[in-house]
């Protein structure tokens, strides 16, 4: 096992929880992390328990990626790098573009060059890729046919025809598993920050005989995420909307699904990619393999917490979201022994509990959708 780890975004919801299960087995934790007040509060020493639970026993760098020198003070003696720092929203990445660009991207990139062109100890280098890449998942046709959407039709969207289609296949089309192999095709500014960053880290770190892993994280959750960030996690999103009793904007039919995936298994998983040989050169989904609606996590919230909220199926959608992706979690646990141990139901029924004990403030996410539709990004 590696000694001196550095994890950029270590104060945030995956990189706080990668450092406490880090430190237990004896390693010392370097933190890159600038405190983004959108995940942190305005005053992280109070208002941050990701913060707060990791400070004292790391040694924390208050930067950015996007900051050469505070790459360089980061890096240091350590011997690998696990780079999560990322701006992370879907929706805001198709209006802060140069933002998205600068940090996920530029700071890849100073990382990139600094170990090119300077004498360091990295021997390792594990990025957090996104199922985000994948753009709409994988689908069968006649005759085992695999099939790949492209990004759908805003007339068929302003229609109420939410469903994916190909043009001129007229056959039955099967959601199924988005293997590693699939087809890369994003359908945000953030996915394609996220391609990016993976095929940088990929291509430069071999050419450099440093070990590159990509893990391409679905929709993450648990305790300990942030409740006031608007623009990423619905599980949060949701939640901080039946607390304050107000109702839930349900996006197009309800239908739409994602794979969810509790924050200790994304913890083990990365572990695994760090300690493994087996893991070099590769990338991974981390996921469950398995597609939860919108509608069953709404419905679910709801149910866990025991406050009756309406819901409303509006038919609104965001340029940019996709219907249907849930991961094919086979070569993971193949290459790596990985296997999910938390379901949907003990994991929310975990999460539910643990906001219960929390102080909710008020929800910004009717102001985060105004900001869309007065860019035209939402109807």
């Amino acid at each position: 096992m590696y000694k001196n780890i550095l994890i950029t975004g270590g104060a945030g919801f995956i990189g706080s929880n990668l450092a406490l299960a880090l430190i237990e087995k004896g390693c010392t934790i370097t933190v890159l992390d600038n405190l983004s007040p959108q995940i942190h509060g305005d005053n992280p020493a109070v208002t941050s328990p990701l913060y707060l639970s990791i400070k004292d026993k790391v040694k924390f760098i208050n930067g950015t990626v996007a900051s050469k020198t505070d790459w360089l003070k980061a890096i240091a003696d350590n011997e690998v790098i696990v780079h999560l720092a990322a701006e992370t929203g879907t929706g805001q990445s198709m209006y802060l573009i140069e933002k998205y660009i600068q940090v996920n991207v530029g700071g890849t990139a100073l990382m990139l060059d600094i170990l090119a062109n300077e004498n360091t100890s990295v021997k390792k280098v594990v990025v957090a890729s996104s199922r985000a890449i994948y753009g709409e998942g994988k689908y069968i046709g006649q005759n085992n046919i695999a099939f790949y959407p492209e990004q759908r039709n805003k007339k068929e969207l302003e229609a109420g025809n939410f469903e994916v289609t190909v043009p001129g296949y007229d056959g039955g089309l099967q959601l199924v598993a988005t293997d590693e192999d699939s087809k890369i095709h994003p359908t945000s500014v953030y996915g394609i920050t996220k391609q990016n960053q993976e095929q940088m880290v990929m291509t430069v770190c071999t050419a450099l005989n440093i070990a590159p892993v990509a893990f391409r994280y679905q929709n993450v959750y648990g305790p300990g995420q942030s409740l006031s960030n608007p623009y990423t996690g619905i599980l949060s999103i949701f939640s901080t909307q039946i607390k304050n009793n107000k109702g839930i904007n349900i996006f197009e039919d309800g239908k739409e699904s994602r794979d969810f995936v509790f924050i200790s298994d994304v913890v083990n998983a990365t572990v695994l990619g760090i300690e493994k040989e087996e893991a070099n050169g590769q990338v991974f989904n981390v996921g469950t393999g398995v597609a939860t609606t919108v509608m069953e996590v709404a419905s679910t919230l709801i149910a866990n917490y025991k406050i009756d909220v309406p819901l409303n199926i509006s038919g609104n959608y965001r340029v940019g979201d996709i219907r249907h992706n849930y991961a094919d979690i086979t070569k993971i646990k193949t290459l790596l022994g990985f296997t999910p141990s938390v379901n949907f139901e003990a994991g929310i029924t975990q999460f539910t509990a643990w906001v219960n004990g929390q102080q909710i403030g008020e929800s910004k996410y009717e102001n985060s959708l105004n900001e869309m539709k007065a860019k035209g990004l939402m109807k």
